[in-house]
């Protein structure tokens, strides 16, 4: 007797759920083993579809990979203005070095930053 109410109660459940699109997991939890590799449904992707998903992911690796050139831009400014800065004021040279240093560290950490994230659009999704 219980147990054909709870049947009852799980047809009930079902059908409610069937009408929301996020209620699959659901469904399948409450129905029997049997019908519920029925609605199982196979995810398959076409080859035009994987061709899309792979030209996405290198355009959006190439896209974060001219992070890197900005850095090499960075990284010449700094050093550009070292020298500069070293010729119109030498007694400054050490102040000088330890702020070009600086910039080349932040330069250089925005440039690996970009890479990682270009290896992770390639290598993670």
């Amino acid at each position: 007797p219980l147990r054909g109410g709870s049947r009852v109660l799980t047809r009930q459940v079902t059908v409610s759920l069937f009408n929301r699109p996020e209620g699959i997991l659901e469904q399948q939890a409450l129905l029997p083993v049997s019908q519920s590799a029925v609605l199982t449904r196979s995810f398959q992707t076409s080859a035009i579809s994987h061709d899309i998903d792979t030209a996405a992911k290198f355009i959006g690796a190439g896209a974060a990979t001219v992070g890197v050139a900005g850095s090499g831009a960075g990284i010449g400014t700094v050093f550009g203005s070292l020298i500069i800065g070293y010729a119109r004021n030498p007694s400054l040279k050490q102040q000088l070095f330890s702020y070009a240093i600086l910039g080349f560290a932040l330069s250089e950490a925005m440039g690996l930053f970009c890479l990682m994230v270009a290896f992770l659009i390639l290598f993670a999704m």
